[in-house]
């Protein structure tokens, strides 16, 4: 037998024996009765309100929830764009919970901005707030250690993980191998949904998760994300959804997950929560100072609040895989693909992932070849700014089929995309009074962060080694506006993995004004200084390139071998001195150049695993 088939064997095997391994009902009574008798149960205030903070957030919120009726729900709707307000929008309403906050996420690191909320959510249960914290376990804090102690912090916060593997909270290398194995569908089912909801009057959804990546705070690769702040009756949706996932059998209390279990029984006397220990702690004071200064949440988030009528949270049921079947248990997909097919004039659609599931494909095909097709501008990522060249691959693959089947306009993300905001416009307002040391009155994302996908994770999965130098940039926003009426704002990729495995969630606003915001925002990341649009080329030499159009057709059709190197579309840069143009445009070719497949790519194991993932990878299409 081959050492390949021994491999496979053994995972399978350890497969076998981990599923088996639930903790024991006695083990679990054990370890909650450890928890209860060592629990701290200390509350620092004695007030009616747990001595919360004044919140112009969260009254703008309550005012919503008052003026609402059923026929006329009023509602506060801000757009979180930029990092430094998706930060202190949420230390202002955790310090602003009276009664109860609620945390929902995919992601949950132990860095700066892991630490931070953490803390913050901490000291909120220890005066009295109800904190419930959800995290999906495979990405989610991945040390027993740091759980245990959470576990027994206070008796007002509790923590579950959804979807543990092998019944653990930490997942090794050979235990991953081994879930894709034996119970695929199951282990490949994640809770991708993102939610902050305090005192179910407002809450916070969208792309971002915790860690530093995600609030420009990391030191080599930063994403572009957009959260969605809303206050009023949709909080309730919010609620309930929160509620679903949380009594789901997948969501799993500490008690119950086996190295969690065994460090509660083998500590016994609780370990103290440590104060955290940040790398930039200058920075994380800014933030927590801009939290609380009132010009400053007045500037970035309550001028640019709307105020409007009908707003809705979708989600997905927790474990949508279990009842493929049920329309329902894949709520907020069918929305978002109903708002789509539904479309008459214009789609503008951000995703960093530009893998269409069948649905969506026979969706945009049949907008295109409608009478009076809508135009769909789309704005993702390219191999230089992306840190899954995996899935870009794909993309990449079905460049023509985009183009000429689904009629959109591509415009991928250039690495050195200056982003929604500048930081020093961040830094430079309300600074001078925050009483800080006179080297953080600098941008609180100072000018050297940058972030990736799944390094801290121990995934090699870095962005490919660029020819250029300088602060990089990803795509993560997943957005989408229809006719300029609506706009949707959540964690949804509109990829197969989206449509079939993860539960998704996000907001839909029905306002003009929103709409017209959210459009502006994703149409900033596709202008020229940002982005490379994605067009056929130059058909100079009309029998070689007619040839090649039919070579690369039959190519790129092939499940498997689509080698072809000669691809039906390009990327190309405007040039100096013209006005941007859409690629079918008579004078497109005048005013842009062709600057290759990948620019600004460096040579490199990536760039030819890209090549080979788009030749033989097409079945990886879901598991991307």
């Amino acid at each position: 037998m081959s050492s390949r088939r021994l491999l496979v064997l053994h995972l399978l095997l350890a497969a076998l024996v981990l599923q088996g391994c639930t903790v024991s009902r006695l083990r679990i009574r054990q370890a909650d009765a450890v928890v209860t008798a060592s629990i701290d149960r200390r509350i620092d205030c004695n007030r009616p309100d747990h001595c919360a903070q004044s919140s112009p957030l969260l009254q703008a919120a309550q005012q919503a929830m008052a003026e609402s009726t059923p026929q006329r729900p009023v509602h506060v709707v801000t757009l979180l764009n930029d990092s430094e307000p998706a930060m202190a929008a949420r230390i202002n309403l955790i310090r602003a919970a009276r009664r109860s906050i609620d945390v929902q996420t995919y992601i949950w690191d132990h860095d700066d901005a892991g630490q931070l909320i953490l803390n913050e959510l901490v000291k909120a249960a220890r005066r009295g707030v109800q904190v419930r914290i959800l995290a999906d376990q495979l990405w989610s804090f991945n040390d027993p250690v740091l759980l245990e102690r959470l576990s027994r912090v206070n008796v007002n916060l509790q923590v579950r993980l959804y979807n543990p593997t092998f019944h653990k909270a930490q997942t090794q290398p050979v235990e991953f191998a081994a879930g894709l194995l034996c119970c695929f569908f199951k282990f490949n089912q994640r809770m991708h949904n993102k939610l902050l909801l305090v005192d179910d009057a407002i809450g916070i959804t969208g792309g971002r998760n915790y860690e530093d990546r995600y609030f420009n705070w990391d030191d080599s690769f930063d994403y572009v994300d957009r959260d969605v702040m809303v206050g009023g009756p949709a909080a309730k949706q919010m609620a309930e959804s929160f509620e679903l996932f949380w009594q789901h059998k997948r969501s799993v209390p500490l008690t119950h997950l086996r190295d969690v279990n065994r460090k509660i029984l083998d500590e016994g006397t609780p370990t103290p929560w440590p104060e955290p220990t940040y790398r930039q702690p200058l920075r994380v004071a800014q933030v927590q100072q801009a939290a609380e200064d009132a010009a400053w949440l007045n500037a970035w988030l309550i001028e640019p609040t709307l105020r409007t009528g009908q707003v809705e949270y979708f989600s997905d049921l927790p474990a949508k895989t279990d009842k493929p079947d049920k329309a329902h248990a894949r709520d907020f997909t069918r929305h978002v693909m109903r708002m789509v097919s539904e479309a008459k004039h214009e789609v503008v659609l951000q995703t960093p992932y530009l893998v269409m599931s069948k649905r969506a494909q026979k969706i945009f095909r049949q907008l295109h070849h409608g009478v009076d097709a809508p135009r769909i501008v789309v704005s993702t990522n390219s191999l230089a700014s992306t840190d899954a060249f995996a899935v870009y691959a794909m993309s990449y693959k079905h460049r023509k089929r985009y183009l000429t089947k689904f009629g959109f306009e591509i415009h991928e993300m250039k690495p050195h995309a200056p982003g929604p905001a500048t930081d020093n416009e961040l830094a430079n307002l309300g600074t001078d009074h925050l009483n800080l040391p006179a080297e953080t009155a600098t941008p609180i994302s100072a000018g050297k962060t940058r972030m990736h996908l799944l390094g801290s994770h121990g995934s090699n999965n870095r962005p490919a080694p660029l020819l250029s130098d300088g602060r990089r940039y990803g795509l993560h926003a997943k957005s989408i506006v229809i006719d300029d009426a609506f706009g949707m704002v959540g964690s949804h990729n509109f990829d197969p993995r989206s449509d079939h495995y993860n539960t998704e969630a996000g907001v839909i606003v029905y306002d003009h004004h929103f709409a017209d915001q959210l459009r502006q925002s994703i149409l900033r990341d596709t202008q020229p200084e940002n982005a490379w649009m994605i067009a056929p080329r130059q058909r100079k030499v009309p029998v070689l390139s007619d040839l090649n159009d039919m070579i690369g057709t039959v190519s790129e059709h092939l499940p498997l071998f689509d080698i072809w190197p000669f691809r039906y579309a390009t990327s190309y840069d405007l040039k100096p001195n013209c006005e941007p143009l859409r690629a079918s445009d008579p004078g497109f070719f005048a005013c842009y150049k062709p600057v290759g497949d990948f620019p600004e790519v460096d040579v490199s194991p990536k760039l030819i695993i890209t090549r080979m993932i788009t030749a033989f990878g097409a079945g990886t299409t879901g598991l991307l």
